[in-house]
């Protein structure tokens, strides 16, 4: 039963065990406060909070470290077109500074609404400037560095193991490169720290050794997770996206600086898709966790429609698929809320469980364990601690939850009654065409033994 999970580095899913007693460092690549996060960037924040969460449920301690790049990271992720803080300043007619300020805040209450756990610290690239700079210096003095007009770059052909997470060829891609390389000596080479423009007065701008300007995106979270975990520590996370641009460099500035590849397992969560294709901010269109919310969703549904697919699969989003996780998650929270208090877990299910979780998360395995529990023959009061057990790692809060009682309005309550006569007398198609009615205006009704039962409908 011990913790398995996938390494990106070694390409294996391999046994963890943490570099030094029962505390876990975890590093995970915050976001880029120029836009509202959306629910694919939300999917990857879910896998790392249930890494998080499976850590504890094996008994470990871990110190959760998440950034929040707030300058620094271009338009392009190869250090070409504009700082994506100025360019959404310029989107909003906001200064950078107030619109890192909206976002981040916006970022972490979409963090809450999902029961994220909140990190353990929190770092802002802008408030770690003089680490980064002092990690530059330290790259240089060894020799790895070279300057051009517009920045101080990392010379990738200097370093033999360049590009190994991503398994990058790298002869291939000098072979293929369509793009002017510009002052670049290699199409792989990356800004360590990029000059401000010449009669360009940045908003978000310093001084270095090397002249005004602002830290390269990769070198933050170097600088970053080793002032707080150290320049070897256990877990780093992200998104697929980073592994062949981001985290690459991160390891390549860490390898020279340190000799070290900065973290024993690099894990990497895949995206979320609609009809197949990669949400992006890019195009302008993208569904934040608000317009799910608009619609009549929990947030929790979404949250459990991430937990049925693996995190290392991609997940095809539509609102046919998010009602479904809706309707499972209210019916998993009826079943949970009438169950009585009182009693223990079972060892067995909970083993189980453990075992899904322990096989590199694969917490969609363990959510079929849940149906094994409130089928079997075991106490009802031990069925509800035992779920209560599983809500560790599903984070779904389900203790906390309660039936909400929600008034009618008198129009609706009239149309439900005049429905109700309707079947009363067996006028079918009346009430047939008085349920239409009732749906059009955002309300579903199920016929009970009681009488008729009104709900406000989801995805309106």
């Amino acid at each position: 039963m011990a913790l398995k999970l996938y390494d990106t580095w070694t390409r294996t899913t391999r046994e963890f065990q943490p570099l030094s007693g029962r505390t876990v460092g975890m590093y995970c690549c915050g976001p880029t406060v120029y836009n509202y996060a959306h629910i694919g960037n939300l999917r990857t924040y879910i896998f790392e909070d249930m890494l998080r969460r499976a850590l504890e449920l094996n008994s470990y301690q871990c110190k959760h470290v998440v950034n929040i790049t707030d300058v620094g990271h271009l338009v392009s992720d190869a250090d070409e077109g504009e700082d994506k803080m100025e360019q959404g300043s310029r989107r909003t007619g906001k200064s950078a500074w107030e619109l890192a300020e909206e976002y981040t805040i916006a970022f972490k209450a979409d963090l809450a609404r999902l029961n994220i756990l909140e990190p353990s610290i929190w770092c802002k690239a802008t408030a770690h400037i003089p680490e980064q700079i002092s990690v530059v210096e330290n790259i240089e003095s060894k020799g790895y560095t070279y300057r051009t007009s517009d920045g101080i770059y990392f010379d990738t052909s200097k370093l033999k193991n360049y590009g190994y997470l991503a398994r990058l060829d790298l002869e291939g891609l000098q072979a293929g490169m369509r793009v002017e390389l510009g002052e670049k000596r290699n199409p792989t080479d990356f800004a360590l720290w990029k000059f401000s423009p010449a009669a360009q007065k940045r908003q978000m701008e310093w001084e270095s050794p090397w002249g005004i300007g602002f830290p390269g995106w990769h070198i933050e979270c170097s600088a970053m997770s080793e002032k707080y975990l150290g320049s070897y520590f256990d877990i780093h996370c992200g998104g697929e996206d980073h592994i062949s641009v981001h985290h690459s460099n991160e390891i390549a500035q860490t390898e020279v600086a340190h000799g070290t590849r900065l973290a024993n397992f690099w894990l990497h969560g895949y995206f979320l898709q609609i009809q197949d294709s990669k949400m992006s901010k890019s195009s302008g269109e993208f569904l934040r966790l608000q317009v799910l919310m608009d619609r009549g969703y929990d947030p929790l549904a979404y949250r459990y429609l991430c937990l049925g697919a693996h995190y290392r699969s991609h997940l095809n989003f539509s609102f046919e698929s998010l009602t479904a996780a809706q309707t499972t998650l209210d019916r998993l929270r009826m079943a949970f809320y009438e169950l009585p208090e009182g009693g223990l877990a079972d060892a067995k299910f909970v083993d189980d469980f453990t075992a899904c979780v322990n096989d590199d998360l694969n917490v969609a395995k363990g959510l079929a364990v849940i149906s094994e529990v409130l089928k079997s023959s075991i106490a009802p009061a031990s069925k509800k601690a035992t779920l209560v057990v599983f809500d560790k790692v599903l984070g779904l809060n389900l203790a906390q939850w309660k039936p909400l009682v929600e008034a009618v309005p008198e129009e609706i309550m009239a149309l439900a009654q005049e429905r109700q006569k309707a079947r009363q007398e067996k006028r079918w198609a009346d009430s047939d065409v008085l349920r239409n009615t009732l749906l059009e205006k955002g309300w579903e009704v199920k016929d009970t033994a009681k009488g008729p039962e009104l709900k406000r409908k989801i995805g309106v």
